[in-house]
C-alpha cells in the first residue's frame, strides 16, 4: 500500500476514534427516543365502518386505498352502524370508526380520549315511502305527506338498533307527541329493509346515511317509491342541536328525468371521523389527510371544500385533524416518502436537542484527535529520559544504554503520523540524535543512526 494512503486512512482511523464517543453518545440518544417515541406507526389499523351497502363501508373502502400506498392495512369492519361504532371505540375493538352526530356523549367520551379527526359529511335522514301505501292513508285526505306524524298507520322500518336511527326516530316522535310503542315500527338493516319496502311488504324506510350510499341511489330512482319532504326541518333544528336543515335540490339526481321533481327539505347529522387517544399520531394524521381528498368536494348538500371542518364536531378535534384541516403540512411531506417524513415529523424536537448537545461535545473531538496522534509520538520521550537519567548518574555502562538508544529510533522509525505533525515526529527524532552524541562523547563507541 502506497505510504500516502496509508497516512490518508491512519488519519481516518483516528479522526473516528475521536469521534467516537460523541457518535456513540448520538446514537444512543436517537435509540433511547426511537424505543420510547415510537415513531413508526403499526402496519395495520381498523375501522369500524357500517352495514353493507351503506355509505360508511363505500367511505372505508375509499380510506383503505388511500392508507395503502403508504403500507398501512386498514381492516375494515363491518357493523350495524353508529352505535356499534362508538361501541367498538369505548371498547378498543376500533381504533377509528365514523360516528354520527348525537351519537356520542361529549362528556363521557372525551374522558374516555376519544377525539375526533374532524366533521365529513352530512348524513342526512332519508324516510323513503311507498306512494300507493301514502295514498291509502290519512296523509292522502289532508292534502300533504310532509311530517312525521304522517306515519302513523304505516309500517315503518327505522333500521336496525346499533345504527342509532331507532333512538333518533324515537326522540323525533315523542316530539310530536306520538309513542314509538303505539307505532308500527320494525328494526330491519337496512339492505332486507330496502327489499322489503319494494316488495310492499313494508310502507316506509327510515335511512341515516350520505347520498353515496348505493341503496339510497337506489331508491332515489325507483319508480313508485317517494321521499318525505319535512316541511318541519327547521323546526326539529332547534330542538335537537345536533340536526342541521338541509335540502336536496331539484333534479340533482337525474337532470334530464327532473329527480326530484321540487327541491326536498330534510334534516342531517354531521358524521366526524373519531379515533381512540392510543391509536399512532401518524395513522390519525393519515386519516385526516386522507379525508381531504375524499370529503372535499361539492356534494349533494355542500359545496365544495364545505368538508372535512372542525366546527361541527362534537368531541375535541385532535392536533393531527385540527393540522391536516386548517393547517400546513410541512413541505418535506412533498418530497420524501411517508416514513422518512414521519419520522422527522415525529423525532423533530429529539433531532433539534441533539444537535444542541452535540454542537458543544463536538469540541472535544479535535483536541481528542490531536491528541491521539502527539501521544504516538511522546509516549517515546518517557523511555529516552530514561536513558538520560541513566546517563546523567553515571551508574550504568555507556554501550548498553547506546544500544538501547538505537533500539528506540528503530522503534521511533517506524512510527506513522499524519503529515500535518510529521514535525512532532522529526523533533524526537532529532532528539535521539542529540542524546546519541552524548553518549559518544561519554566515551561509548561511534556508531551510524540505524538504518530507516
Amino acid at each position: 500500500m502506497p505510504r500516502l494512503i496509508k497516512l490518508l486512512l491512519l488519519g481516518l482511523r483516528d479522526l473516528l476514534a475521536s469521534a467516537g464517543p460523541v457518535v456513540l453518545l448520538a446514537i444512543g440518544v436517537l435509540a433511547a427516543a426511537y424505543w420510547y417515541l415510537e415513531p413508526q406507526p403499526p402496519r395495520s389499523v381498523t375501522l369500524a365502518t357500517g352495514p353493507a351497502g351503506s355509505a360508511y363501508a363505500e367511505f372505508g373502502r375509499r380510506y383503505a386505498e388511500a392508507l395503502r400506498a403508504n403500507g398501512i392495512t386498514v381492516v375494515l369492519k363491518a357493523t350495524d352502524g353508529s352505535v356499534d361504532n362508538l361501541a367498538l371505540l369505548r371498547r378498543g375493538e376500533a381504533d377509528v370508526a365514523f360516528v354520527r352526530g348525537g351519537s356520542a356523549d361529549p362528556v363521557a367520551d372525551e374522558e374516555a380520549g376519544l377525539v375526533s379527526l374532524g366533521a365529513l359529511f352530512y348524513e342526512p335522514l332519508w324516510i323513503f315511502y311507498r306512494q300507493d301505501a301514502v295514498r291509502r292513508s290519512a296523509a292522502q285526505r289532508k292534502g300533504a305527506f310532509d311530517a312525521l306524524a304522517d306515519l302513523r298507520p304505516l309500517r315503518v322500518n327505522v333500521d336496525s338498533a346499533g345504527s342509532g336511527v331507532p333512538d333518533i326516530m324515537a326522540r323525533m316522535l315523542r316530539a310530536n307527541r306520538l309513542d314509538p310503542a303505539a307505532l308500527q315500527l320494525s328494526n330491519l338493516a337496512q339492505s332486507p329493509a330496502t327489499e322489503a319496502l319494494q316488495a310492499g311488504l313494508l310502507d316506509a324506510v327510515v335511512l341515516a346515511s350520505a347520498p353515496e350510499s348505493p341503496l339510497v341511489q337506489r331508491l332515489l330512482r325507483t319508480p313508485g317509491i317517494g321521499l318525505l319532504d319535512l316541511r318541519q326541518s327547521d323546526a326539529y333544528t332547534r330542538i335537537f342541536p345536533f340536526f342541521s336543515a338541509v335540502s336536496l335540490p331539484r333534479g340533482i339526481v337525474d337532470l334530464r328525468a327532473d329527480v326530484p321533481a321540487d327541491d326536498v327539505a330534510m334534516v342531517a347529522t354531521t358524521t366526524s371521523l373519531l379515533s381512540r387517544g392510543d391509536t399512532h399520531p401518524a395513522l390519525r394524521q393519515l386519516f385526516a389527510q386522507a379525508a381531504q381528498t375524499i370529503h372535499g368536494g361539492a356534494g349533494w348538500f355542500n359545496r365544495a371544500r364545505d368538508f372535512p371542518n372542525t366546527r361541527t364536531s362534537e368531541l375535541p378535534v385532535s392536533a393531527e385533524g385540527d393540522r391536516a384541516i386548517n393547517g400546513t403540512p410541512p413541505f418535506w411531506q412533498r418530497y420524501m416518502p411517508f416514513w422518512a417524513s414521519n419520522l422527522i415529523e415525529r423525532m423533530w424536537l429529539v433531532l433539534g436537542g441533539l444537535v444542541v448537545l452535540l454542537l458543544p461535545l463536538s469540541r472535544i473531538v479535535p483536541p481528542l484527535y490531536t491528541f491521539r496522534v502527539r501521544s504516538r509520538v511522546f509516549r517515546w520521550y518517557g523511555r529516552l529520559r530514561e536513558i538520560e537519567a541513566r546517563l546523567d548518574a553515571g551508574d550504568a555502562d555507556v554501550a548498553p544504554l547506546l544500544e538501547e538508544l538505537n533500539e528506540l529510533d528503530r522503534v521511533v522509525n517506524k512510527v506513522a503520523v499524519p503529515l500535518s505533525y510529521a514535525d512532532e515526529l522529526y523533533a524526537l527524532r532529532n532528539n535521539i540524535h542529540a542524546t546519541r552524541k552524548r553518549l559518544q562523547a561519554h566515551g561509548a563507541p561511534a556508531t551510524t543512526a540505524p538504518a530507516k
